[in-house]
């Protein structure tokens, strides 16, 4: 593909402040974890002036931060237009890697038509089932997106799915069911989510957790990434762990290298711009006077974010393209190892020769008559209701 046929994100910095308002926190959150604060109904785009057709509204609700501490995330609340037979199920889609800019918040994205994942959402969208879809904390709502780390992303998602509920005019049941889905970055929110479901959100309790390209282990990703294509992704997540634990106080181990860096860095969007500004052959040590990601206090929060000490309730699907170039698939084999141990219903598939990017669309095609399946075994009926989702022109 051509960079000129790519869509330009920049042209999202000027959504962002018209819509600034909206994202702005309120001056008090008080409450609980998944209250509605604000919420818009909006037009969403399947690309650039073609819309896809389905009830959309922009939310912006509470969550918790990956240390408890409560904030203010957005998202979006997508439901087909036609009638559901049975109460209706809700999918916590987790997308995939965005950015850290501010303006990557995929709730902008979709009423632009520029969210790379939306082709995968309709499909989700044309079993009929609703989707909550986080923004994850920092972005939209600002203040920097903790990139990769799971125990402040899985909180955003099942908050999100809580908020879908707390929407009026949706039609989505309490006891209704629900579900998780997601890929890459989004299968690391969406696996944390499903193993702090049972003790953070008992409320939602869920039928099945569709995951594949999942970065389970920071520190193997760390060492798997060193001297390849996408060793710029350890500056990506080591800007994630800063802005998740402050304390761990990045800027300390830059040097003028690293300091020219990271204002770029925390400006960019995953597509077209991320290609630019990063280096084909990128070498942390470059820009650190000492390594970050090998210091003690570093090494205890990236193991406090390792998946596979906590048991999802229900069952998940795990997948992992073998020749993934981005997310080493030694983790999945040990991820499903861990979660057998602890009693956990896992189904495995690694995609023999596919890539991180190929793996998503075997996942997908994989993840949703699995899906299917576990919902059609929860009661939920009209299950062979056409596809509902459609296209005009915006």
């Amino acid at each position: 593909m051509r960079l000129s046929t790519i869509p330009n994100p920049l042209s999202l910095r000027g959504s962002a402040r018209k819509h600034e308002e909206f994202y702005r926190p309120p001056s008090s959150i008080d409450g609980g974890p998944g209250d509605l604060l604000r919420a818009e109904p909006v037009r969403v785009k399947l690309l650039p002036g073609v819309r896809l057709w389905v009830r959309a509204w922009r939310v912006l609700y509470r969550s918790s931060s990956a240390t408890g501490a409560p904030i203010v995330v957005s998202g979006t609340v997508l439901v087909p237009h036609r009638p559901y037979q049975g109460p209706r199920p809700l999918i916590g889609y987790a997308i995939g890697t965005q950015g850290h800019a501010q303006h990557c918040a995929p709730s902008l994205q979709l009423v632009a038509g520029l969210e790379y994942e939306t082709p995968l959402i309709t499909r989700i969208l044309g079993r009929g089932w609703a989707v909550a879809l986080t923004d994850y904390p920092g972005l939209g709502t600002g203040g920097g997106h903790p990139y990769i780390v799971g125990r402040a992303l899985g909180p955003a998602v099942l908050d999100s799915m809580r908020a879908a509920r707390n929407l009026p005019d949706t039609g989505l049941a309490e006891d209704g069911p629900a579900a998780l889905f997601g890929y890459s970055e989004g299968g690391t929110a969406a696996a944390w989510a499903a193993q702090l479901q049972p003790a953070y959100a008992p409320d939602i309790p869920l039928v099945a957790t569709a995951v594949g390209g999942v970065c389970a282990d920071l520190e193997y990703a760390a060492d798997f990434l060193t001297g390849g294509r996408f060793a710029w992704l350890q500056a990506y997540a080591a800007v994630g762990l800063d802005i998740a634990y402050p304390e761990l106080r990045l800027a300390r181990y830059l040097n003028q290298h690293g300091h020219r860096m990271y204002p770029k860095l925390i400006d960019t969007h995953i597509v077209g711009q991320i290609v630019a500004r990063m280096p084909y052959k990128f070498d942390r040590a470059r820009y650190v006077v000492t390594d970050p990601l090998s210091e003690p206090d570093w090494l205890a929060r990236m193991r406090e974010n390792r998946l596979g000490a906590l048991a999802p309730a229900a069952p998940v699907l795990l997948t992992h393209g073998r020749a993934d170039q981005a997310v080493g698939y030694g983790q999945a084999p040990r991820l499903r190892e861990d979660w057998s141990r602890l009693g956990v219903d896992v189904t495995f598939r690694g995609y023999r020769g596919l890539e991180h990017l190929t793996a998503a669309v075997a996942h997908i095609r994989t993840a949703l008559p699995w899906l299917t399946a576990h919902i059609a075994d929860h009661r939920a009926t009209g299950l062979g209701t056409p596809p509902i989702t459609g296209f005009e022109t915006a």
